[in-house]
């Protein structure tokens, strides 16, 4: 991931950002700037692409009054007197950190060039910066490739196994077919490729590999949409003889897919296909085409299956050497059968691919039995092993397994992955010396097996993770080294299902986009990354699954058969989703895109429920999934995200400017909200008479007194004002007599922490990060986790493991506590109407922290908040973005003793104003700009995790080594690095 990385994540390019350490300030200043929330996207369709950047400054108060905007076809053009496309001239818009292309219609294949003018208040220079961004194919009828692929029909030969048990299990798959062509080309001459597969490709030009995308072209309904790359490929020409190559897989299209076993794969097609047209350019601006067609080359090569689920197997000994190079001879190769000439949807990526995004070393190997090794990198993750192996004879078989965790004799314990096999094997072919890395494959596992090689050194064996490149933009770090753990289990977690879509699990065989798990955990997942890209594309999968009636499906892309009809919590992401992300990105193209599905799927729900309880037509409702504790009654939950969905609905026409629309869905959202308190709200007092309050306030009870049924109905707003505080004051009561703790699932812990520190209980919010007994987030910590588990309980010493059915180690929904430790631990957060950061609220709980922090690279500029206590002081270090205001709350009980930089605040500088106090913390207001703020606090006993724990770390943890194994535990412990 590009920006701050989390442990063992390295950069893979410069962090984005202002540049420190110059003594001299600098002033207000763009960067990091965007096309459609990407940096310089290559090949894209979108006829009115999206231009963002963000701001910088050194100095306080230093917002931008205006913008200009131009773009052109060459970066000279945008100096003085040259010839532009288009340019928006001055625009007076302080707010301003974007703006939609308006100008003539934008030609294929084009470079365009862009520069972003802003200017500061008192000045008539503008600070500038620059960028470029070039479009693909803008309308389909321009493509000339043809889908090819090797003839699947005629068997070439079919032999009788001869290794008994030893046979190899091909799972039902046959060998990726490998294709080539020939052509001739001058090096230097311009060169495009534009390729895509039924399938997954791995392209080659000249031998060199094209790009770093894996698993490309990524997941997609294709029976809606199949995305193409773009590549620059100009630098591997070469003059004479070129050959543009390329590998074919099931993966997605064709491959094993889902849980269904009665449709276990297949879903879209039955073999793989390839699409790919190379554009050449020359000196002169003549220009040719290469296109796949039936003039390619086809045969089958080393790759003998490969599968998502089932793995990937290499037999060197048919492997073809040089067939990706000029001079090969390919005259007993098959011509290529083209399969279709249909391009319609043909689709540009709207987001970045699946790449390599880090390499972990072992941590142990560990001999189990003769030529059998597990190996342990120490951490659960998402992607395959790179084997080096010496010396394997013609024939020899080495096979890799994967597993999440181990199980009491130290095995694999593989039960969990169900039917994915998760298997990998090499064939030698008796060279000496052999790199071993799947392509088409990817597994959950922090254990590896290695099979056939006897002594295999930790040099020789790496994990590679692989997830959808998400720009990593926030960082979360505090005085309790196990909520310094916590949070890396969270972002690991994240890194392990963001992979082309969001996915529940990247170990057994399901994988799917469900949208419960994508809405609950959306919050901290934006805070961890920018995610704008990658949802981009996946809420047109969403879109893409929708059923005829209007409704949202619960997961996405749609598998035929895979819970077809949306339940309540699931569906409803369909319109959560979109306005969460116009709120974190201020982008309402999230929400102008979405509206009328948002509208269809609320108008499906009250079509079949007149009386605005939802209980008919509610899928397979799984309610509050995997909770614990008593189960909140279903149509308490399907209702109040019927009211939510109807609400956020409104609010999204507003914001469109569509006051028919939003009007009638806040009324509909007002009559729910109305018939949730008569049929599930009841107000008793002391002796269980019905009563408007009594001397502390009413005794309120939502039907079935649930923790999950208090904080859907206090989240969504859906009770009287007067029963509030109830509600709330019930909601803590049971907490506590549960431990505390909590006895949520899925859609019950995102709601947990926010709604408890709404209503005054942030205490409570840090009791339940303290607990460490089942259920809890520190418990699995104590266990060896190093992602979330999919259940509290997935493992405990006295249950050992739960049903393996259902009992993902690696699994984000309960993750969702990220979100939390960004906005309420630390503090960062931007207020209920704000959009994009403009009015920030640092309001920090510091709880019995000593310290905490978190930053986070938001679309207008930087957010930093840094607090730490030491006595009975605190101080409260602040960075508010250019063009952004904030609400600082600083905790202390005598308003008297706040200073800002040592000064009485606002007694000299604008930029700083007192609007509250309170019996706890002052509340100023501040421009833009850094702050630091000093206050008198209560000393209290802070706690900083397990006896032992080590200092804070860096804002960058570092990589962690396995420790001695726990005893009774599944997972080897870990102790936190030594800053």
């Amino acid at each position: 991931m590009s920006g701050p990385p989390a442990a063992g994540v390295p950069a893979r390019r410069p962090a984005e950002g202002p540049v420190t350490g110059r003594p001299e300030a600098r002033r207000l200043r763009p960067y990091a700037l965007r096309c459609e929330h990407r940096t310089t996207p290559l090949g894209i369709d979108e006829p009115a692409p999206r231009l963002s950047w963000r701001l910088a400054s050194d100095v306080r108060g230093d917002d931008p009054v205006a913008y200009r905007v131009r773009v052109a076809e060459r970066a000279g053009d945008l100096d003085g007197g040259g010839r532009l496309l288009w340019d928006t001239g001055r625009v007076a818009d302080p707010g301003a950190t974007a703006v939609d292309y308006a100008g003539p219609a934008l030609g294929s294949r084009t470079r365009l060039h862009w520069r972003v003018s802003v200017w500061p208040a008192g000045t008539d220079t503008p600070a500038e910066e620059s960028s470029w961004f070039e479009t693909g194919f803008t309308r389909s009828d321009e493509w000339r490739a043809s889908w090819i692929t090797h003839d699947p029909r005629p068997i070439d030969v079919m032999d009788a196994p001869t290794e008994g048990e030893f046979a190899l299990d091909d799972h039902g798959l046959a060998p990726c077919p490998v294709l080539r062509r020939s052509f001739t080309a001058s090096a230097g001459t311009r060169a495009r490729l534009y390729v895509s597969a039924r399938g997954l490709y791995d392209v080659r030009l000249n031998g060199e590999r094209v790009g770093d995308a894996e698993l490309a072209p990524g997941w997609t309904d294709y029976h809606h949409r199949v995305q193409y790359q773009t590549y620059d490929v100009t630098a591997s020409l070469r003059d004479g003889e070129n050959v543009l190559a390329a590998t074919v897989a099931d993966g997605w299209w064709s491959g094993f897919v889902g849980f269904e076993p009665r449709r276990a794969g297949a879903h879209y097609g039955s073999y793989p296909q390839f699409l790919a047209e190379l554009h050449l350019t020359g000196a002169d601006g003549r220009g040719s085409v290469v296109v796949t067609d039936e003039a390619w080359r086809t045969g089958t090569g080393a790759v003998r299956h490969a599968d998502l689920l089932m793995g990937e197997c290499h037999d060197l000994r048919r492997c073809a050497d040089g067939w990706e190079l000029p001079g090969f001879d390919d005259s007993g190769w098959s011509r290529a059968r083209v399969t279709d000439t249909d391009h319609r949807l043909l689709v540009a990526s709207a987001d970045e691919p699946v790449r390599a995004m880090t390499e972990l070393r072992p941590c142990s190997v560990t001999r189990v039995s003769p030529g059998t090794h597990i190996v342990d990198f120490g951490q659960n993750l998402a992607g395959r092993v790179r084997l080096s192996v010496r010396g394997l004879a013609a024939g020899a078989r080495v096979v890799v397994r994967h597993a999440e965790v181990l199980d009491g004799a130290g095995r694999l314990y593989t039960a969990n992955l169900r039917t994915a096999a998760a298997t990998d094997v090499l064939v030698g072919d008796g060279r000496e010396h052999i790199v071993f890395e799947p392509r088409f494959t990817y597994h959950g596992f922090r254990y590896a097996e290695i099979s056939g090689v006897p002594e295999p050194a930790e040099a020789d064996v790496v994990a590679v993770a692989l997830h959808s490149d998400t720009p990593w933009a926030g960082e979360f770090d505090c005085s309790d080294a196990e909520l310094r753990r916590l949070h890396d289990c969270v972002a690991w977690g994240q890194r392990s299902n963001f992979v082309s879509v969001p996915t529940d699990c990247p170990q057994r065989d399901e994988r799917l986009g469900w949208l419960a798990d994508a809405q609950v955990f959306l919050p901290t997942a934006a805070l961890n990354a920018d995610v704008a890209a990658f949802f981009t594309k996946w809420l047109r999968d969403v879109d893409d699954a929708r059923t005829p009636d209007g409704g949202f499906t619960n997961v996405a892309p749609r598998l035929v058969g895979v819970a077809d009809e949306g339940a309540p919590g699931w569906a409803d992401a369909g319109v959560i989703i979109p306005w969460h992300l116009y709120r974190v990105y201020d982008d309402p193209r999230f929400l102008s895109r979405a509206l009328e599905g948002m509208c269809a799927w609320v108008d499906l729900i009250h079509r079949h429920n007149p009386g605005l309880i939802w209980r008919d037509r509610v899928g397979p409702h799984f309610s509050d999934w995997l909770a614990p504790g008593t189960p909140t009654p279903r149509d308490v939950i399907a209702t109040a995200y019927f009211a939510q969905s109807a609400r956020l609905t409104a609010q999204a026409a507003d914001v469109l400017g569509r006051k028919d629309v939003g009007e009638h869905y806040h009324r509909l959202a007002d009559n729910i909200r109305r018939a949730f308190a008569e049929h599930f709200v009841t107000s008793v007092d002391g002796s269980g008479n019905p009563a408007e309050g009594v001397a502390d306030g009413p005794c309120v009870r939502v039907a079935g007194d649930t923790q999950t049924g208090y904080l859907v109905a206090l989240a969504f707003d859906l009770l009287p004002a007067g029963l509030v505080g109830a509600a709330a004051r019930r909601l803590a009561e049971l907490v506590e007599s549960a431990g505390p703790a909590l006895l949520t699932g899925f859609l019950g812990v995102a709601l947990a922490a926010p709604v408890l520190d709404d209503h005054g209980r942030a205490d409570l919010a840090h009791a339940l990060l303290l607990r460490d007994k089942v259920p809890s987030w520190r418990f699995p910590l104590r266990h060896g986790a190093t992602t979330i588990w999919e259940r509290w309980d997935g493992w405990t010493p006295d249950t050992a493991f739960r049903a393996p059915s259902m009992n993902s180690f690696n699994h984000y929904a309960l993750g969702s506590i990220g979100e939390w430790l960004y906005r309420g631990v630390a503090g960062l957060d931007q207020a209920p109407d704000s959009t994009g950061y403009r009015k920030l609220r640092i309001r920090p709980r510091p709880g019995g922290l000593r310290h905490a922090s978190a930053h986070h690279e938001s679309v207008r500029g930087t957010v930093r908040v840094t607090w730490e206590r030491r006595g009975d002081r605190i101080a409260l270090r602040v960075q508010v973005p250019p063009g952004a205001t904030a609400d600082v709350y600083v905790p202390t009980t005598d308003p008297g003793s706040v200073r800002e930089s040592g000064l009485v605040p606002g007694t000299d500088d604008r930029n700083i104003a007192v609007i509250a106090t309170a019996s706890d913390h002052v509340v100023h207001r501040v421009s833009s700009g850094s702050y630091r703020f000093t206050a008198t606090h209560p000393p209290v006993d802070c706690h900083a995790g397990p006896p032992g724990a080590e200092p804070p770390l860096s804002l960058t943890p570092s990589r962690r080594a396995s420790g001695p194994a726990t005893k009774r535990s599944f997972a080897r412990s870990y102790e936190e690095d030594t800053p």
